[in-house]
């Protein structure tokens, strides 16, 4: 069969589009075909490194995983992360060109079309299908011009388009009939279909609506996606804040509490979604101070941020740093990850300006070390295990104890003074070559009753004998029993059930003939 392609777009941000090609990607999988997901510009703080040391958008890897392909770079081309509030750090295949603002960027914009292009063939070569994702709404007039993500991408690449609106966020017939209508002619005629998506309610109701947009657009609905929130998928920009109020909702004594700080500029929050499977963890994003000294946590995490210093700062002015010594005062641990494992220190310096104008800061000083932003970022995939010291802190010897994966991101290098903690993991490997290094460092204070702990790793409880190991633990230090479930396996073949529960709702409540016929013609 001839490589074919198909394109989903949204009414606006955050409708459901990454998760709607995922579905489409799983659903042609699952019927035999070979399928790549692809999305020209991404703009997230939450991203991943591909096996040869590349960075790329967490969507596409999510959309990846879906269709049983290992994430490469050339799935999300483009990566946009902001910095500040004016400039962003550009990302091309999985190497940094350098911060922009907005200004900049827009005009460098049209040098990357032809590559896009050029990299949409190419797939069409190796797969099947290959399933777009455009970004925002293609209705953004201020952006046609120099537009590289939306209409332009499926016109260069021949792809029917997949119009996709949110119903939940109302009015979705009158933002079905405007994106259509302001869009030129030429790009009108290339939506080929209608998707609703986050339904509830009596589906019959809706049909006044749905005649009424097929007969004004001329343009067919394909389905009505109901609103679900029991499958887990990972999100590339945001919290799933009706997510989080359930467990909010379920919050009870004993279960072991743990508050993940939602910093104003928070990178990475993937690494927390294995936590939510677990029937013993009660997982709260803290926005507000209040939310956390009520939600009364035994473990408060902080997580990665793509401006460490300016999120500190936030984190003094706000009256977190304060709260969260006092709270360790009280027998509550402190576990940091990159960015986070960063602020545990005495200090970071960032003499080069790497991530803002601020050049020095001080760190919540529970570990004796300083931290220097250098040029050149590290971007790799690591195996890893634990080291002889952290081994004796948990009081346990792990089995696989050396077979650990994850990934770093970071600029930063922190140097160490000799002081109570131990060396906490052992890297052995990174990208293809054997390596010897430690990374991150745990104490445990007995009289307190609790553990401090820091890594440069994402992923880590990914692994599910580190969940085990390290959220027991501090269970125990808490006076709790909890049992972290290893008959869950691990994260990945959780995942990939996810994605087949994804697959049967979008496939029962979509036209599926009518989605292979606008694919082949």
């Amino acid at each position: 069969m001839a490589s074919k392609s198909i394109m989903v777009q949204g009414t606006g941000s955050h409708v459901g589009k990454s998760i709607a090609v995922a579905a489409i990607c799983r659903i042609l999988k699952q019927d035999g075909y070979s399928v790549c997901p692809f999305k020209a510009q991404n703009m997230a703080l939450n991203s991943f490194v591909t096996a040869d040391g590349k960075e790329m958008g967490r969507a596409q890897v999510m959309q990846a995983e879906a269709s049983g392909l290992s994430p490469e770079v050339f799935m999300n081309p483009i990566l946009i992360k902001p910095v500040e509030d004016t400039r962003a750090q550009i990302i091309f295949m999985g190497e940094v060109v350098k911060n922009m603002t907005a200004a900049e960027y827009d005009k460098k914009k049209s040098n990357f079309l032809k590559k896009i292009g050029e990299i949409i063939t190419s797939l069409k070569k190796r797969f099947d299908y290959v399933v777009i994702e455009g970004a925002g709404s293609p209705a953004e007039i201020n952006l046609l011009e120099n537009d590289i993500v939306n209409m332009s991408v499926a016109e260069i690449s021949n792809s029917p388009v997949i119009l996709l609106g949110d119903i939940d966020k109302g009015g979705i017939f009158a933002s079905f009939y405007g994106t259509v209508k302001i869009l030129p002619k030429k790009y009108q005629k290339l939506i080929k279909a209608l998707m609703i998506n986050k339904f509830r309610g009596d589906i019959n109701l809706l049909k006044p609506g749905i005649d009424w947009i097929e007969n004004k657009l001329g343009i067919p609905v394909l389905g009505t996606i109901p609103y679900y929130n029991n499958i887990i998928i990972d999100e590339e920009d945001s919290v799933n804040i009706e997510r989080e109020s359930k467990k909010r909702k379920n919050f009870a004594d004993n279960k072991l509490n743990i508050a993940v700080l939602y910093l104003p500029h928070i990178s990475n929050f993937t690494d927390f979604n294995c936590l939510e499977i677990e029937e013993d963890i009660n997982l709260l994003y803290i926005k507000a101070l209040n939310d956390l000294i009520n939600f009364r946590p035994d473990l408060i995490i902080i997580p990665g941020s793509k401006n460490t210093i300016s999120d500190l700062l936030y984190l003094e002015k706000s009256g977190f740093i304060k709260t969260i010594k006092n709270m360790y005062k009280s027998g509550v641990s402190v576990i940091g990850i990159c960015g986070g494992y960063q602020m545990l220190g005495e200090k970071i310096i960032d003499e080069h300006g790497r991530e803002s104008d601020i050049r020095e800061a001080n760190g919540l000083g529970f570990f004796d070390m300083e931290t220097n932003f250098l040029e050149k970022k590290n971007t790799s995939q690591v195996k890893f295990g634990y080291t002889g010291g952290a081994i004796k802190v948990l009081g346990s010897n792990p089995k696989g104890q050396n077979s650990f994966t994850g990934y770093e991101i970071h600029m930063g290098i922190s140097k160490v003074k000799d002081f109570k903690a131990r060396k906490l993991f052992k890297i052995n490997r990174r990208k293809s070559k054997n390596v010897d290094e430690n990374d991150g460092y745990i104490f445990i204070d007995k009289k307190l009753k609790n553990l401090v702990m820091g890594t440069y790793i994402h992923g880590i409880f990914d692994n599910c004998q580190i969940r085990k190991e390290i959220l027991e633990k501090i269970a125990k230090l808490n006076d709790l029993k909890i049992n972290i479930d290893s008959n869950l396996g691990s994260y990945h073949s959780f995942k990939q059930k996810q994605y087949d529960r994804l697959a049967d709702v979008f496939r029962q409540n979509m036209d599926m003939p009518l989605l292979y016929n606008i694919l082949n013609k």
